[in-house]
């Protein structure tokens, strides 16, 4: 009850102070900001909403509105949804009837939004597939040697630890659903369809199939996410034209059933190639990038350290975060785009920096509370918002650690062996599962960007009575 009233202000306010209900085309959270697709955006009172209490910053990525709340955005996503009588599926599938504009941007836009929608959501089962395989790391063989290759424990937890790349299909087939307007268990469906034991079979032997008399390319989709993604995506329009179609009488069995029967050779024959085609080929771009060497490599890496909050900001870092995904399901290892992940550490050494030279005793407070929020619960947007925006310089020092980090990530050729999608110190497990040193360059990484960050922030210095943002 604590929480609800925590967030009764705002969602009693928000509404109104984004145009109103029917200002509204679509409304969703993810980890830590509330996301709103508006029809009229100059009906936005975004000082207002700042104002609010328990609001961290506001900001606009591409035509999306998103208001920064922290952790706890799911407590304030329920509760205005409850005020306001906002049904979110309805306004995803209004947004997705109702969307003309096919330009360049709102293209861009639109597949980082469904990226988003689509893999957010399964980010705690990665975290739950990376403890169990950082159990085996420590425990097993490699490490402690106190958990035998043999024992029951160690093929139960690697089993276990495989399970969410392995059905990851089905796990995206159901968050794409959600995404899309689809009947989330038409959604399973489709993804356990394209994992199915027999044609992953047909795949390792080299098989041939027809659907229909139609030729398909028989792959192997287990740990892939682009086939279900875009299968899911094309059943949107087949599921809601037999729903509007079928006679009511017959709707509930005959609409699933011939949305599958039409989906079978869209997605084996043409969806499925394609999706696996786009996961291939971008996959082996940044695994060339990975295994490159050389100063190519390492400038690579520092740069995408360097950048990454701003990556965050625009959303183009799901694009890195998705093929990351098909790598690490692939080859069981990664050292391109998590091996910058050293990059969440700037944004607290930057309010580190920040907290050694403010002066005022509440700023101070502010700066170590941001510090805490990164390093312990994984959220950079407090102090990428109230210091780095605020006061705008602290951000070269927090560009200026991810490149230091990211150098000595690079140099020393740091990998990770499993994907922890967070932005605190548990992210340093990504490296647990190859040499002890590797591990150990993680944390040096991580060090060198907090306390370049720091360093620089503090040198640059600020003047905390200029706030800009």
């Amino acid at each position: 009850m604590a929480k609800k009233e925590k967030y009764l202000e705002l969602a009693e306010n928000v509404i109104s102070m984004v145009g109103g209900k029917e200002n509204v085309s679509f409304f969703t959270h993810c980890i830590t900001r509330l996301r709103f697709n508006l029809k009229d955006q100059s009906l936005v009172k975004e000082e207002e909403i700042k104002n609010l209490e328990n609001v961290v910053g506001v900001q606009w990525s591409g035509e999306q509105l998103q208001i920064i709340i922290g952790q706890e955005v799911d407590e304030a996503y329920k509760l205005i949804c409850e005020k306001s009588g906002i049904q979110t599926q309805e306004a995803v599938n209004e947004n997705l009837d109702e969307k003309k504009d096919h330009s360049l941007k709102e293209i861009g836009n639109a597949i980082l939004s469904g990226l988003s929608g689509c893999l957010t959501p399964i980010i705690p089962i990665l975290i739950v597939s990376a403890m169990f395989k950082t159990l085996i790391a420590v425990f097993g063989p490699n490490m402690l040697n106190v958990m035998p290759e043999t024992s029951d424990l160690y093929v139960l937890f690697n089993f276990v630890g495989d399970a969410a790349f392995y059905f990851l299909p089905v796990a995206v087939g159901y968050t794409s659903a959600k995404k899309f307007g689809v009947n989330p268990v038409m959604g399973i469906l489709m993804g356990a369809i394209l994992i199915h034991p027999t044609f992953s079979g047909m795949a390792a032997n080299g098989d041939s199939f027809t659907i229909f008399g139609i030729p398909c390319l028989v792959q192997n989709y287990t740990s892939s996410i682009f086939p279900a993604i875009l299968s899911v995506w094309v059943m949107s329009y087949v599921e809601k034209f037999f729903n509007k179609h079928t006679p009511s009488v017959l709707k509930a069995v005959f609409a699933p059933f011939l949305t599958i029967l039409v989906m079978l050779p869209l997605a084996f024959c043409i969806l499925g190639p394609a999706g696996h085609f786009l996961g291939k080929y971008i996959s082996e771009f940044f695994l060339w990038m990975g295994n490159s060497g050389g100063i190519l490599k390492v400038l690579a890496i520092a740069i995408v350290a360097a950048l990454w909050q701003y990556l965050v900001m625009s959303g183009m870092h799901w694009l890195l975060i998705t093929t990351t995904m098909v790598v690490m399901a692939e080859t069981g290892q990664e050292s391109f785009v998590l091996a910058a992940s050293c990059s969440a550490f700037t944004v607290g050494g930057m309010c580190f920096g920040a907290f050694l030279k403010q002066k005022d005793p509440g700023k101070k407070s502010m700066s170590l509370s941001y510090i805490v929020a990164q390093m312990i619960g994984g959220i950079t947007e407090p102090g990428l918002y109230g210091i780095g925006l605020q006061y705008k310089k602290p951000l070269l020092g927090m560009m200026a650690g991810g490149f230091a980090g990211g150098l000595y990530a690079g140099i020393m050729n740091l990998t990770a062996y499993q994907i922890v999608p967070v932005g605190n110190f548990l992210s340093l497990l990504d490296f647990v599962g190859g040499s002890n040193m590797n591990f150990i360059n993680g944390i040096i990484a991580a060090v060198i960007a907090f306390v370049v960050a720091a360093a620089v922030t503090y040198l640059i210095g600020f003047d905390e009575n200029k706030a800009t943002a």
